[in-house]
Protein backbone atom coordinates (compact mmCIF):
# COMPACT_ATOMS: atom_id res chain seq x y z
CA UNK A 1 0.00 0.00 0.00
CA UNK A 2 1.33 3.45 -1.23
CA UNK A 3 2.15 5.78 2.58
CA UNK A 4 1.64 9.09 2.26
CA UNK A 5 3.62 12.25 4.58
CA UNK A 6 1.46 15.31 5.15
CA UNK A 7 3.11 18.60 4.54
CA UNK A 8 2.61 21.07 6.95
CA UNK A 9 3.81 23.91 4.83
CA UNK A 10 0.15 25.08 4.35
CA UNK A 11 -1.37 24.22 7.61
CA UNK A 12 -2.66 26.33 9.93
CA UNK A 13 0.49 26.97 12.25
CA UNK A 14 -1.15 29.08 15.13
CA UNK A 15 -2.95 25.73 15.33
CA UNK A 16 0.05 23.61 15.12
CA UNK A 17 -0.90 21.25 17.67
CA UNK A 18 -4.17 20.72 16.28
CA UNK A 19 -2.84 20.37 13.02
CA UNK A 20 -0.97 17.24 13.90
CA UNK A 21 -3.09 15.58 15.72
CA UNK A 22 -5.70 15.44 12.92
CA UNK A 23 -2.58 13.96 11.01
CA UNK A 24 -2.35 11.50 13.53
CA UNK A 25 -6.70 11.03 13.35
CA UNK A 26 -5.55 10.60 9.70
CA UNK A 27 -3.37 7.70 9.47
CA UNK A 28 -0.75 9.49 7.92
CA UNK A 29 2.73 7.47 7.50
CA UNK A 30 5.25 10.18 8.33
CA UNK A 31 4.92 13.98 9.21
CA UNK A 32 6.91 15.71 6.17
CA UNK A 33 8.47 19.17 6.97
CA UNK A 34 10.04 21.79 4.49
CA UNK A 35 13.48 23.34 6.00
CA UNK A 36 14.36 26.59 3.05
CA UNK A 37 16.85 28.72 3.67
CA UNK A 38 16.13 31.49 1.57
CA UNK A 39 19.42 30.28 -0.47
CA UNK A 40 19.02 27.52 -2.07
CA UNK A 41 15.32 27.75 -2.78
CA UNK A 42 13.42 31.69 -2.75
CA UNK A 43 11.52 31.16 0.28
CA UNK A 44 11.96 30.81 4.46
CA UNK A 45 9.97 28.66 5.94
CA UNK A 46 11.00 26.32 9.58
CA UNK A 47 13.72 25.94 11.63
CA UNK A 48 15.02 23.06 14.11
CA UNK A 49 12.94 24.52 16.87
CA UNK A 50 9.92 23.93 15.13
CA UNK A 51 10.71 20.03 14.26
CA UNK A 52 11.49 19.60 18.07
CA UNK A 53 7.72 20.55 18.59
CA UNK A 54 6.03 18.61 15.95
CA UNK A 55 8.44 15.39 17.59
CA UNK A 56 6.63 16.30 20.76
CA UNK A 57 3.76 16.16 19.90
CA UNK A 58 3.45 12.72 17.87
CA UNK A 59 4.93 10.05 17.30
CA UNK A 60 4.56 10.08 13.63
CA UNK A 61 8.20 9.59 12.10
CA UNK A 62 9.52 12.67 10.60
CA UNK A 63 10.61 13.17 7.02
CA UNK A 64 12.56 16.54 7.07
CA UNK A 65 13.48 17.73 3.95
CA UNK A 66 16.63 20.13 3.83
CA UNK A 67 15.97 22.41 1.01
CA UNK A 68 18.93 24.62 2.04
CA UNK A 69 22.73 25.13 0.72
CA UNK A 70 25.61 23.75 2.68
CA UNK A 71 23.22 21.17 4.39
CA UNK A 72 25.92 19.09 6.35
CA UNK A 73 26.26 22.10 8.94
CA UNK A 74 22.68 20.80 9.75
CA UNK A 75 22.99 17.60 9.99
CA UNK A 76 23.98 17.17 13.68
CA UNK A 77 21.04 20.28 14.76
CA UNK A 78 18.17 18.78 13.26
CA UNK A 79 19.30 15.15 13.95
CA UNK A 80 19.75 15.97 17.40
CA UNK A 81 16.07 17.38 17.42
CA UNK A 82 14.29 14.49 16.47
CA UNK A 83 14.02 13.88 12.66
CA UNK A 84 14.07 9.93 11.67
CA UNK A 85 14.36 10.97 7.94
CA UNK A 86 16.84 13.73 6.35
CA UNK A 87 16.96 14.81 2.54
CA UNK A 88 19.19 16.65 1.24
CA UNK A 89 19.12 17.92 -2.17
CA UNK A 90 22.09 16.52 -4.42
CA UNK A 91 21.77 20.01 -6.54
CA UNK A 92 23.11 21.80 -3.14
CA UNK A 93 25.72 19.28 -1.63
CA UNK A 94 29.44 19.22 -2.76
CA UNK A 95 30.62 16.20 -0.98
CA UNK A 96 27.69 13.90 -1.01
CA UNK A 97 29.18 10.59 0.31
CA UNK A 98 30.62 12.44 3.07
CA UNK A 99 26.94 14.18 3.61
CA UNK A 100 25.04 10.98 3.44
CA UNK A 101 27.15 8.82 6.26
CA UNK A 102 27.41 12.05 8.63
CA UNK A 103 22.97 11.80 8.04
CA UNK A 104 23.71 8.03 8.98
CA UNK A 105 25.83 8.48 11.67
CA UNK A 106 23.16 10.73 13.44
CA UNK A 107 20.69 7.85 13.41
CA UNK A 108 18.89 9.17 10.86
CA UNK A 109 17.86 7.55 7.60
CA UNK A 110 19.33 9.24 4.73
CA UNK A 111 17.29 10.64 2.01
CA UNK A 112 18.45 12.33 -1.44
CA UNK A 113 16.13 14.76 -2.98
CA UNK A 114 16.48 15.85 -6.52
CA UNK A 115 14.77 19.03 -8.72
CA UNK A 116 12.60 18.09 -11.57
CA UNK A 117 15.14 18.96 -14.47
CA UNK A 118 18.28 16.73 -12.53
CA UNK A 119 18.24 13.77 -14.34
CA UNK A 120 18.60 9.97 -12.31
CA UNK A 121 21.60 9.17 -13.96
CA UNK A 122 23.15 12.26 -12.15
CA UNK A 123 22.32 10.55 -8.46
CA UNK A 124 22.75 6.56 -9.63
CA UNK A 125 26.18 6.45 -8.02
CA UNK A 126 24.97 7.39 -4.35
CA UNK A 127 21.44 5.31 -4.92
CA UNK A 128 23.08 2.40 -2.65
CA UNK A 129 23.90 4.91 0.34
CA UNK A 130 20.50 5.57 0.81
CA UNK A 131 17.35 4.94 2.36
CA UNK A 132 14.68 7.08 -0.04
CA UNK A 133 15.02 9.36 -2.80
CA UNK A 134 12.85 12.06 -3.34
CA UNK A 135 11.40 13.68 -6.23
CA UNK A 136 10.46 17.24 -6.56
CA UNK A 137 7.66 17.45 -8.90
CA UNK A 138 7.49 20.95 -8.84
CA UNK A 139 10.59 23.15 -8.82
CA UNK A 140 11.06 23.22 -5.01
CA UNK A 141 10.26 26.97 -2.91
CA UNK A 142 6.44 27.00 -2.45
CA UNK A 143 3.39 24.49 -2.00
CA UNK A 144 0.78 24.63 -4.08
CA UNK A 145 2.17 24.49 -7.23
CA UNK A 146 0.83 22.20 -10.66
CA UNK A 147 2.39 18.95 -10.91
CA UNK A 148 4.89 18.39 -13.84
CA UNK A 149 4.46 15.82 -16.00
CA UNK A 150 8.26 15.05 -17.07
CA UNK A 151 9.19 13.93 -13.45
CA UNK A 152 7.64 10.54 -14.18
CA UNK A 153 10.02 9.47 -16.14
CA UNK A 154 12.41 9.68 -13.71
CA UNK A 155 10.14 7.94 -11.24
CA UNK A 156 10.07 4.72 -13.76
CA UNK A 157 13.96 5.12 -14.23
CA UNK A 158 14.40 5.15 -10.35
CA UNK A 159 12.40 2.15 -9.79
CA UNK A 160 14.01 0.00 -12.74
CA UNK A 161 17.22 1.05 -11.16
CA UNK A 162 16.03 -0.22 -7.84
CA UNK A 163 14.82 -3.40 -9.17
CA UNK A 164 17.89 -3.97 -11.62
CA UNK A 165 20.85 -3.66 -8.60
CA UNK A 166 18.22 -5.26 -5.78
CA UNK A 167 18.19 -1.80 -3.86
CA UNK A 168 15.71 -0.78 -1.07
CA UNK A 169 15.36 2.68 -1.23
CA UNK A 170 11.82 4.13 -1.18
CA UNK A 171 10.92 6.51 -4.04
CA UNK A 172 8.73 9.56 -2.67
CA UNK A 173 7.29 12.51 -4.46
CA UNK A 174 6.44 16.36 -3.51
CA UNK A 175 4.98 18.87 -5.42
CA UNK A 176 1.08 19.11 -6.95
CA UNK A 177 0.16 16.03 -5.14
CA UNK A 178 -3.39 14.82 -5.91
CA UNK A 179 -5.52 11.71 -6.47
CA UNK A 180 -4.96 11.84 -9.95
CA UNK A 181 -1.23 13.12 -9.58
CA UNK A 182 -0.62 10.48 -7.24
CA UNK A 183 -2.00 7.96 -8.86
CA UNK A 184 0.16 8.80 -12.28
CA UNK A 185 3.20 8.59 -9.20
CA UNK A 186 2.41 5.20 -7.77
CA UNK A 187 1.67 3.73 -11.54
CA UNK A 188 5.95 4.83 -12.32
CA UNK A 189 7.06 3.72 -8.96
CA UNK A 190 6.28 5.96 -5.74
CA UNK A 191 6.19 4.55 -2.79
CA UNK A 192 5.61 7.66 -0.90
CA UNK A 193 3.30 10.43 -1.58
CA UNK A 194 4.48 13.57 0.05
CA UNK A 195 0.73 15.84 0.44
CA UNK A 196 0.33 19.36 1.39
CA UNK A 197 -2.84 21.59 0.22
CA UNK A 198 -4.88 18.77 -1.32
CA UNK A 199 -4.78 17.55 2.53
CA UNK A 200 -4.80 20.38 4.15
CA UNK A 201 -7.85 21.99 2.38
CA UNK A 202 -9.77 18.69 2.28
CA UNK A 203 -13.27 18.81 3.86
CA UNK A 204 -12.37 15.05 4.89
CA UNK A 205 -9.17 14.99 5.60
CA UNK A 206 -9.26 11.19 6.68
CA UNK A 207 -11.03 10.34 2.92
CA UNK A 208 -7.86 11.77 1.18
CA UNK A 209 -5.72 9.84 2.79
CA UNK A 210 -7.92 6.56 2.20
CA UNK A 211 -8.28 7.75 -1.67
CA UNK A 212 -4.18 8.02 -2.29
CA UNK A 213 -3.28 4.46 -0.23
CA UNK A 214 -5.56 3.29 -2.12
Amino acid sequence: MTEIGISILSSDLLNLEKEIKSIEKSKADYIHIDIMDGHFVPNLTFGPDIVAQVKRMTKIPLDVHLMIDNPARYIETFASVGADILTVHYEACNQLDEVLSLIRRHGCKPGLAIKPTTSVESIKKYLDKVSLVLQMTVEPGFGGQAFIEATLENLQTLDLHRTHHHLSYMIEVDGGINKVTGKKCVNAGADVLAVGSYYINALNREKIIQELKN
